[in-house]
């Protein structure tokens, strides 16, 4: 897959985050493509600020950074070291990066919106630009076709303001939509409810999985989480709102557990969330990573990991791959690997490949627990 996107003359060098060999994905989607050459053709202010919001591996905040001071805000913690990446690869001037719990600049002229996956942040998006977006400021979305409803639509109209849409082009739209600060309400605050059955009440922020009750395959794992007092360090390795890690510290008070998630809102919910639900809530640590990135070899005791298989709207194994090795390396000698997933995703496979030794902990008619050791 060549990584060369050219737009008006000018061509850049984008590759997807982490970078594999033999890549076929590109870094840039046609709705991309559109909102680009859409933009070009606007009259806009050098002085005035752009912000991009979800862009995926960084071809908006970099088509437009030369000319503009662009600042790009997302959720995801890979995404912004794509977006770095590509910006040094390409020798442009440098994006700001926010997570999107942060503030937009003063004085935007400009939003470029990609539509996030789930409509809760979508709605949490609208809400916030409505805040804080000048009256003056243009607002143009884009996704593919297929993902643009009415319902889609009946979101911008009440929470931001009217609403219209372009034609397709390769498969994608744009969506045009005028802020109208009368439409301004409170921010909605973070979703909580109950488990009972664990004695815990959580909150998530509008981007965690599984934002408005507990996952089946969360609530299978609760379950299945050992208690030993050998167990110095612990780790939940995609820790959403870190119902899992929170359990793991009530089972094993002696160890210090530390939840790991690429999601800004899922790291801010699961600080929240120990605080709620741990005493003290100094036994549990939040860190915002790509996997176990940096995190010292042979370290942890027991690692837990329910691993995603998509990466943005692309499904794809490599993530849950780069969590295994990751796992397997950070792992003492004797340290034990413990996987949640859909049965038809074969993690024991590979468990098998890298540890050379896999047992089945429990399953049900959906999910099977996996346990490797080191």
């Amino acid at each position: 897959m060549k990584p060369e996107l050219t737009i008006n003359n000018r061509t850049l060098t984008l590759q997807r985050y982490p970078q594999r060999q033999n890549e076929t994905l590109q870094a840039w989607d046609s709705a991309d493509e559109y909102l680009i050459n859409h933009a070009y053709t606007l009259e806009l202010n050098p002085q005035r600020p752009i912000v991009v919001l979800n862009d995926q591996f960084g071809a908006l905040s970099c088509f437009f950074t030369e000319d503009y001071s662009v600042t790009s805000i997302t959720d995801s913690h890979i995404s912004m070291l794509a977006t770095r990446e590509n910006v040094k690869e390409n020798q442009l001037a440098n994006v700001n990066i926010r997570d999107s719990l942060s503030t937009l600049p003063a004085e935007t002229q400009l939003v470029l919106f990609k539509l996030p996956k789930n409509n809760r942040l979508l709605v949490w998006q609208l809400q916030q630009l409505c805040h804080q977006l000048p009256a003056d400021c243009i607002v143009i979305a884009a996704a593919k076709a297929k993902d643009i409803h009415s319902s889609t639509l009946k979101l911008f109209e009440k929470y931001l303001g009217e609403t219209t849409t372009s034609l397709a082009i390769k498969k994608s739209r744009l969506i045009f939509c005028d802020p109208n600060v009368t439409l301004a309400q409170s921010m909605p605050e973070m979703k909580t409810w109950d488990v009972p059955e664990h004695a815990m009440t959580l909150a998530n922020h509008a981007n965690v999985f599984s934002g408005e009750s507990l996952d089946l395959g969360g609530r299978f794992l609760l379950d299945h989480i050992p208690a030993d007092k050998s167990l110095n360090r612990i780790i939940d390795l995609g820790c959403g709102n870190g119902v899992i890690g929170i359990k793991a510290a009530r089972l094993n008070p002696q160890a210090h557990v530390l939840c790991i998630d690429e999601s800004y809102m899922a790291v801010a919910s699961c600080l929240d969330n120990a605080k709620t639900n741990l005493d003290p809530p100094s036994q549990l640590q939040a860190l915002v990573n790509n996997c176990l990135d940096g995190l010292p070899d042979e370290h942890a005791d027991l690692i837990l990991c329910n691993p995603p298989f998509h990466q943005q709207n692309t499904i794809t194994d490599h993530i849950a791959w780069q969590m295994l090795c990751d796992a397997k390396r950070c792992l003492k000698k004797k340290g034990t690997l413990r996987v949640i997933g859909n049965r038809h995703l074969g993690y024991d496979h590979k468990m098998e490949r890298l540890f050379g030794n896999v047992t089945v902990i429990a399953k049900n008619n959906k999910f099977t627990i996996y346990q490797s050791e080191k």
